[in-house]
């Protein structure tokens, strides 16, 4: 028989079978969805006359089928390159760090008030400005009891511009006459103070705008040669009870430095007078006056020449020799006052240094120079 008979007896129906009819259609509340069953394995076999010719012919088999999921998966060894801010970010250790030293300054300045007199160029930069206050609030939060003293001559001055009054100044005091003095009262009490105070509380501490007039925390009287300046005036007498339930609840005064005589008059006094005599009633542990300059100089011309400690004794020599001079005179003077009434140290360091008050009441180094008793 010729071998390719055979596939006249192959049934149709042996090699080809309909399609099963479609299932009944299943309605939405009993169709059902399995992901996670696994696929079973299907095979099949084809009847052929030939199967007998091949040697151990078999049926064809095959493996189940992979099923890939789209799954979103993260080596937990693999992680995002840093973000610039990442990589230029202090490590955690160097954080613990400042920390860790800054600890025996905060057990020293615990619970000490600290007076401090703001002016000069961190009065002008919203830089500087918003460094002395986070600055400020930082001492508060570790348990110092700061107050802060301000001027204002740069806002003064432009004031004064506007009201074409010339400004004028007698070995760093300003000559003050009666439409400057009111000039002065409007600018520091009005919106000086009360813009200090309000960059406090958005910092997150609470202060309290203050002036000599009030609670009589100052009493002023003019000074020796007011008939040359004027309105200018001293500090005659210090009532810091208004001040003491303030400190002692956490609050941070904020003092403008114009007071008024015992007939009501009110004065001009230099902002660094008003924080040395504040310091001294108060007891203060420290006195801070933030400055246009690096601090006392050896050589006025020569700001490498910072002189970082002195005594009272060096620095009353120094105003003898001409190297302390002009505006640095009421300066020392004041440090010198406040030292002889009690106040442990005086510094009089650079307001031009961002956080410089950190770094001269947390740091060995300090930010200026230091006068001590």
């Amino acid at each position: 028989m010729y071998k390719h008979e055979n596939f006249e007896r192959l049934s149709l129906a042996s090699v080809y079978s309909p399609p099963p009819p479609p299932p009944p259609p299943v309605s939405s509340e009993m169709a059902t969805v399995t992901t996670n069953a696994p696929p079973k394995p299907f095979s099949f076999s084809v009847s052929n006359p030939l199967k007998s010719q091949i040697p151990n012919s078999q049926s064809l088999s095959f493996p189940p089928r992979k099923i890939h999921q789209r799954r979103l998966s993260v080596n937990a060894s693999v992680s995002a390159p840093p973000s610039i801010e990442t990589k230029n970010a202090p490590s955690p250790d160097y954080r613990v760090e400042i920390l860790s030293e800054s600890l025996p300054f905060i057990q020293k300045f615990r619970g000490k008030t600290i007076v401090v007199k703001y002016g000069g160029a961190a009065m002008t930069s919203p830089e500087l400005k918003s460094s002395v206050v986070s600055d400020l609030v930082l001492l508060a939060c570790v348990g110092l009891r700061p107050i802060l003293v301000h001027g204002g001559g740069p806002d003064i001055n432009r004031y004064l511009k506007q009201l074409n009054i010339p400004a004028e100044f007698r070995d760093g005091l300003r000559v003050t006459d009666a439409t400057t003095m009111e000039i002065v009262s409007m600018v520091l009490v009005g919106k000086v103070n009360k813009n200090l105070v309000s960059l406090i509380n958005a910092a997150g501490a609470t202060a309290v705008g203050l002036s000599g007039h009030d609670g009589r925390l100052l009493t002023a009287r003019p000074v020796p040669n007011s008939a040359q300046l004027g309105f200018v005036g001293e500090v005659a007498r210090v009532d810091p009870n208004v001040l003491r339930p303030l400190v002692d609840y956490g609050y941070i005064p904020v003092i403008a430095s114009v007071a008024a005589d015992e007939a009501g008059q009110a004065y001009n006094i230099n902002a660094d007078t008003v924080a040395g005599e504040l310091a001294a009633a108060l007891g203060a542990e420290k006195l801070i006056l933030l400055t246009d300059v690096a601090g006392i100089l050896e050589n006025k011309e020569d700001p490498s020449s910072l002189v970082k400690e002195i005594d009272i004794k060096g620095v009353k020599k120094m105003i003898e020799e001409g190297k302390v001079a002009g505006g640095m005179i009421p300066k020392v003077k004041c440090c010198i006052r406040s030292l002889a009434q009690g106040v442990k140290t005086a510094s009089i360091i650079d307001g031009r240094r961002q956080h410089s008050l950190l770094h001269e009441i947390m740091s060995d180094e300090g930010a200026g120079t230091m006068i001590t008793g």
